[in-house]
This record gives structure tokens, sequence and C-alpha cells, in this order.
């Protein structure tokens, strides 16, 4: 038997790249899944794709969860917080760019959460995915309301894994890189210097998710330098901030 059998699965922001893959490997694994993007026409063309394992629930994701637990017939045993936005900008960029980002990257993860975990609490297991990106560990060049929402993904994803954990509620972090989708066309000059050399497809990001959670880790690293990056910022945070610097100097010079 699979190892998702008859589970039903939301995966957000699922019209291509992260999200459609995630949507087509559960369906894969038995699930059943509700592809939810923004973008009518690419939920349903995924939905399709996968066929009688799915359905589509477009809408914006930071308020579809309820609408996805509905298609499911009222159940929801996988959510995957997927969808992001990929705002760039500094300290001088719009209030409207900065509320976006924390409408989409932060608060959609809260909603569901608030929504689904009576239910997971009541029963005993449930498990909550983020796709949070290398920049909620690190963080990006060009792109603060970014980097700073994805901080707080991770943040609140480890508040639900050390809260609930000991309660049956599994939660993972997906945290790549450069991965070859839009997004990573979005992030411009910035991208092209600092993501695109090691990029991966979208369906190594699914491998990786899948092994991670076959080994009950929350930290999903499809690349797994990302590690190191980490543990050198945390041990020696300024010569991490002066290498960062001076790839910031490079991008600026380019």
């Amino acid at each position: 038997m699979n190892a998702f059998q008859e589970q039903r699965v939301v995966v957000t922001g699922a019209g291509g790249g992260i999200g459609a893959a995630l949507a087509h490997r559960f369906a894969a694994e038995g699930a059943t899944v509700a592809v939810n993007d923004l973008d009518p026409a690419k939920a349903a063309a995924v939905a399709d794709a996968i066929g009688d394992r799915a359905v589509a629930v477009p809408g914006d994701a930071s308020a579809v969860a309820a609408q996805a637990r509905e298609a499911l017939g009222g159940t929801v045993d996988v959510y995957c917080a997927n969808a992001g936005l990929a705002s760039g900008g500094d300290a001088f960029a719009e209030e409207a760019v900065w509320e976006a980002a924390w409408d989409v990257n932060v608060m959609a993860h809260v909603r569901a959460a608030r929504l689904l975990l009576p239910d997971w609490l009541e029963r005993g297991s449930g498990r909550f995915v983020s796709t949070v990106s290398a920049a909620g560990l690190l963080t990006m060049i060009g792109a603060a309301p970014y980097s700073v929402t994805k901080h707080g993904a991770l943040a609140f994803a480890e508040w639900l894994s050390l809260t609930y954990r000991h309660r049956g509620l599994q939660v993972h972090a997906i945290c790549p890189q450069g991965v070859r989708t839009d997004m990573l066309t979005a992030a411009g000059s910035a991208g092209e210097l600092v993501l695109a050399p090691t990029a991966i497809e979208p369906e190594a990001v699914a491998d990786a998710l899948f092994d991670g959670m076959e080994k009950g880790r929350f930290l999903i690293l499809p690349h797994p330098e990302v590690a190191d990056f980490y543990a050198a910022r945390a041990t020696d945070p300024d010569r991490w901030l002066s290498g960062m610097n001076h790839l910031q100097r490079t991008w600026e010079t380019r």
C-alpha cells in the first residue's frame, strides 16, 4: 500500500512549480489532492493531469483552507502551505508589497492552522507542510519583504512543531534554494547570481519532502549545502554577514 493511500491532501499554489510537483507526488502515493491556485485555469490543468485523485480548488491561498476541506469531503490529513509571493524590494518597498507578502507567506499558514488544528488534535494526527525557502533560514539579497516573511513562515512552523508534536501533529519546513520555476525567473538578476547556478527541478523538492517525511524530519533541505550555510550563520554571524554583504556588492555592480 502506498504511504498516503486514502489520505486527503491540500496543496496551495499548485498550478505549477513545486506545488504541482507535490500534488502529482501525493496523488501517485495514493492520496486525493485538492489542487489550489489563484489562476483557475492552472488549477484545473494540474487537477485534470492527475485525474480522479484530484479536484481543482481555485482561489486566494490566504483564505482557501475551508473551501479545500469541503472539496475533500470535510477532512484534511495533510496541508501543504506552498503558495508564496517572491516579493522583491528593499526597506523602501511600498506598504502594500509588505502587506501582501505577510498575508500570503505567513498569515495564510496561520489561518489554515486555525481551521485544521482542532480536528487534528482531537484525533491525534495531522501533517502541516510549509514551503519556506532557504531565504527563511538565511536571507535573499534584493528581497526584503520575501526574506522577512519567509523567516516568519519558518518561525510559525517551528512553533507548531514544538507545541503540538506530542499530540500527533507532524510539521515539515521545506527550505530549497533555487528551483526552476516561474518564481526563479521573477527573481531577476539577483536570482541569476545567487540561485540559478545550483537550481534544481521541482520534482527534486518533492523527492526531498517524501524522504524527509519518511524519516520524520522537520527541516527539509533539497540543497544539502544549506545546512552548512545555516550553521555558519549561527556560529559566526558577523563573518556570514560580511560574506553576504560581499555578495550584495557584487550584485550591485553587475
